[in-house]
């Protein structure tokens, strides 16, 4: 009711599990998926990572902070992004938008402490695993990832590394094209998993 009441978005179709949900984007090939974790028959999380596969929909995961260990796999499946399930409804409304536009929730009071707290659960990272990906970026390509990684906005990157928005945009696009990743949030679960940003470098 919260979204289908706004004039510029269309709620397309509801989905009662996971299962469903994945059928439901198929056909209907929705911009943006608002999906809870929990769900009966397929979980969100997989149901995420099915609609990631077989669809260009961007997924925005409902979750809240003692489902942790949910929220990582949520990253790793293709998830843009997350609302807690206690938003508000300006906030919910102001998300879909941000997805549907193409961008990543990543506001560093959700998502980054997410992150931070699950990685720490999740034992020591593998830097060996990303290190040859990580390779093929510059210097200031890198610093940009660690910014970003760190919850930082494109405007919030620029004033820290001293230049243009325009480059910083144009830096992250670098970024997600030599990584083959899809979005922000990716970018950051690979800067975690690889080692190049720790949970404790956060505090």
């Amino acid at each position: 009711m919260m979204l289908a009441e706004q004039p510029d978005l269309d709620v397309v179709g509801e989905a009662a599990d996971g299962a469903e949900a994945i059928s439901a984007a198929r056909e209907l090939q929705p911009h943006v998926v608002l999906m809870d974790v929990r769900m009966p028959k397929v979980d969100g999380i997989a149901a995420t990572a099915g609609i990631c596969r077989d669809t260009t929909a961007k997924v925005l995961v409902l979750t809240t902070f003692d489902l942790d260990e949910y929220v990582y796999d949520a990253l790793r499946a293709g998830a843009s992004g997350f609302l807690l399930k206690d938003m508000r409804r300006a906030e919910l409304v102001e998300a879909v938008r941000v997805i549907s536009a193409g961008e990543s929730l990543l506001a560093p009071t959700v998502t980054r402490r997410l992150i931070c707290d699950v990685v720490a659960r999740s034992g020591p990272a593998a830097p060996q695993a990303d290190d040859r990906r990580l390779a093929a970026l510059t210097a200031r390509e890198l610093e940009t990832l660690r910014q970003v990684a760190r919850g930082l906005s494109n405007a919030e990157i620029a004033a820290e590394l001293f230049v243009t928005e325009h480059t910083v945009k144009t830096h992250v696009s670098s970024v997600l094209a030599k990584l083959g990743l899809r979005d922000r949030v990716q970018a950051v679960v690979l800067a975690y998993e690889s080692g190049l940003v720790t949970p404790r470098s956060q505090e």
